[in-house]
């Protein structure tokens, strides 16, 4: 399995996802500052690998922290979550991951635990954290392939595979479980502009599998489903609203109208982690502006003239409307979400379907 972060004890070790595919590059963070900077500056991304990340990052942080005290250590933990919690604000797995390492840390010094105890508490969490995110897109995996029909053209946009998780993936999870399941896939991936996730990062991850893989620009989409050319569509998804909205890498929004417009089916595969049930909708999602130069320039290669104005969202929001069906690795959601999403997050079960047509 492609290692996309690790912890090795006095380091975080991740994948440099900026350098791919034309160098296999890891990048070892030693403090918790590095590791969310890592996160910021893209080195790791996709929304439950950061959140993998940030645990491990504030893991490592107390781990190495010098404090003698249990007051001292609370307001070093407490800086280290902010500090994680300023990297990216769109995903919700980030603060979900923080969240959960916050009370680790107040279950561990409630119960008396000396510095030691607790910074090895957090660990093991981060760990854990990291483990089940594998073993999650794995069922999620399984519950997707059900969806997907014996032989089925898919067409993806962005990076939703091992590279934007713990590993294996969300929405290539879905594709890979297909696979291994024997079924006859081929996928179409989306260049996705402007930091091209899918050229890059999608086709890298497909090929290295030895999935048959075809990358278009984003603007052929639309050509290709006339053309009868795909027969669904899996993404990933940033953050889920309680009402089944969905932020996903900017051209998801698109992608679903079309695939609406030509009745092929759209399928978003996120763990539950991704679900915000106090989120009600998608217009409440914080969307992530980035740098212009992201859009201006392709590398050190200036594409736009000086003095444009640039826009660079990096996620919009697709209503629940254009969605199918919601994967999770405890089942698939359907309409109504504000049902179904909030059974599943609270534990309950879905029951999987047959391939659909929209």
């Amino acid at each position: 399995m492609l290692p996309t972060i690790e912890w090795r004890g006095d380091s975080v070790v991740m994948i440099d996802q900026r350098k791919l595919p034309s160098a296999e590059v890891y990048v070892a963070c030693t403090t918790a500052a590095e590791v969310a900077r890592a996160i910021k500056t893209m080195v790791i991304r996709g929304a439950p690998a950061i959140g993998v990340a940030a645990a491990m990052g504030l893991a490592l942080g107390m781990k190495r922290s010098r404090a003698t005290g249990t007051k001292q250590f609370a307001a070093e933990f407490q800086k280290a979550c902010d500090l994680m919690a300023g990297t990216r604000p769109t995903a919700v797995n980030l603060f979900w991951a923080i969240e959960r390492m916050k009370r680790t840390f107040a279950e561990a010094a409630q119960a008396g635990g000396s510095v030691a105890e607790i910074a090895r508490r957090l660990e093991a969490e981060a760990l854990r954290i990291h483990d089940e995110d594998v073993a999650g897109c794995r069922a999620m995996g399984i519950h997707g392939a059900a969806l997907v029909p014996e032989s089925a053209t898919i067409l993806t946009h962005c990076n939703a595979g091992a590279l934007a998780t713990a590993g294996y993936g969300t929405a290539l999870g879905v594709i890979r479980a297909a696979v291994e399941q024997g079924k006859r896939i081929a996928v179409v991936a989306d260049e996705t502009r402007p930091f091209l996730q899918g050229a890059r990062l999608t086709a890298w991850e497909l090929v290295r599998d030895g999935i048959d893989t075809t990358v278009i620009t984003d603007n052929m989409s639309a050509s290709m489903m006339r053309q009868g050319l795909v027969d669904l569509v899996v993404v990933g998804a940033d953050r889920i609203a309680a009402n089944g909205d969905v932020a996903n890498k900017i051209g998801t929004y698109g992608v679903a109208v079309l695939a609406r417009e030509h009745g092929i089916p759209f399928y978003v595969a996120a763990p539950i982690s991704t679900v915000d049930l106090g989120t009600p909708d998608g217009s409440r999602i914080p969307i992530e502006e980035r740098n212009a130069r992201e859009v201006t320039h392709v590398g050190s290669a200036q594409l736009a003239p000086e003095g444009a104005r640039v826009r660079n969202p990096a996620f919009d929001v697709t209503p629940a409307k254009y969605i199918t069906a919601i994967v999770t690795e405890r089942g698939v959601a359907r309409p109504p979400y504000e049902d179904s999403l909030a059974q599943l997050a609270g534990g309950g079960q879905y029951a999987v379907g047959s391939a659909d047509r929209t």
